[in-house]
């Protein structure tokens, strides 16, 4: 097939072979020409060797390296796949390349190309409740399909969230370069956010307490209780933490009637709504802050609360339960 450039490429050389001609610098010659000095030195050696002729076609190539047999790429896979050796807890691409006798950048190709990645790892935690496929359905029908005249709200708390206040100030983000900040830090404490997320609006009631006990979650649960109009039954989504389960919180869910306690799976908070919220409190307002005090802390976190319902987003739950509960059954089965 035609060289597509071939016209290009011989006007390019041309142009150096000219502009050496008025003697100018190799500088200027590869400014005019628009390439590159090495560029500039191959075909003025060319011309000065072959002439007219030896701009005209291209320098004989030799033999490039010869491509990886499909044994030894699917051997790389097969291993990197398998336990690495000795006391080795994964496959570094030098161990790699030194047990199969390529380079190091061939095992990254290879790597690549099979989308392996082991220097990589996710967590994982089964749930072994006997009760694990009701609790499901009935905590995703409260997403999917909540009561009318309900109000459908996510509550858990984030304990021991600290108060670091970091020894210097960072530097800021540049073009090239992240923000930086210092790894030494003073600790003035620490709070407990308890938060209730409304899953039908996306606003969350939140309050800092400084224990997690079942006395701060029953202040807690008065709080909410003040907050939700009369009349409204309050179906509440938990998990299985101590205190969610004290003999006095079950005295005080025996006094009002309306509310609902639902508890997710053991092990399976990841069913919880407002762990979404925690996890963006954690991100934007917490994980890179600097809090000189508890109180300064609190305040941080009272003006996220305040942000967030301010333009709040309803939460979704996009599959139906038996979804869930098959991608479910497929880890359970994969790791037997």
């Amino acid at each position: 097939m035609a060289d597509r450039n071939r016209a290009q490429k011989h006007v390019a050389r041309a142009r150096i072979i000219l502009a050496s001609a008025e003697r100018l610098t190799v500088a200027e010659v590869a400014r005019r020409a628009g390439v590159g000095r090495p560029a500039v030195w191959r075909w003025q050696r060319r011309f000065a060797e072959a002439g007219v002729e030896g701009l005209l076609r291209e320098a004989a190539r030799g033999p490039g390296k010869p491509r990886l047999a499909g044994a030894t790429v699917r051997r790389v896979v097969a291993l990197t796949c398998a336990e690495p050796p000795g006391e080795a807890t994964q496959w570094t691409g030098r161990a790699m390349a030194s047990t199969i006798g390529i380079s190091l950048r061939s095992v990254q190709r290879i790597w690549q190309a099979h989308r392996l990645q082991p220097h990589r790892i996710r967590t994982f935690k089964r749930s072994h409740d006997p009760d694990f496929v009701a609790k499901l359905e009935d905590v995703v029908g409260l997403y999917v399909d909540p009561p009318k005249h309900a109000l459908v709200l996510s509550i858990d708390e984030k304990s021991q969230i600290q108060a670091l206040d970091r020894t210097q100030p960072g530097l800021p983000l540049k073009p090239g370069k992240c923000g930086t900040m210092t790894h030494d830090y003073k600790r003035h404490g620490t709070t407990t956010l308890f938060a209730a997320l409304n899953v039908l609006e996306g606003t969350v009631i939140g309050r800092c307490m400084q224990r997690h006990r079942h006395q701060e979650f029953i202040r807690f649960l008065h709080a909410v209780e003040r907050t939700v109009p009369a009349g409204k039954v309050i179906h509440a989504i938990m998990d299985n933490y101590g205190s969610h389960k004290h003999p006095k919180v079950l005295a005080w869910l025996g006094r009002h009637p309306r509310w609902v306690f639902h508890f997710t799976p053991t092990s399976g908070s990841w069913l919880n709504a407002v762990e979404t919220f925690f996890s963006a409190l954690t991100r934007r307002r917490i994980r890179r802050g600097s809090f000189h005090s508890i109180v300064d802390l609190q305040a941080a976190i009272n003006r996220y609360l305040a942000e967030h319902n301010h333009d709040p987003k309803p939460f979704t739950w996009t599959k139906p339960a038996g979804q869930t509960l098959a991608k479910v059954n497929r880890l359970n089965a994969s790791v037997h």
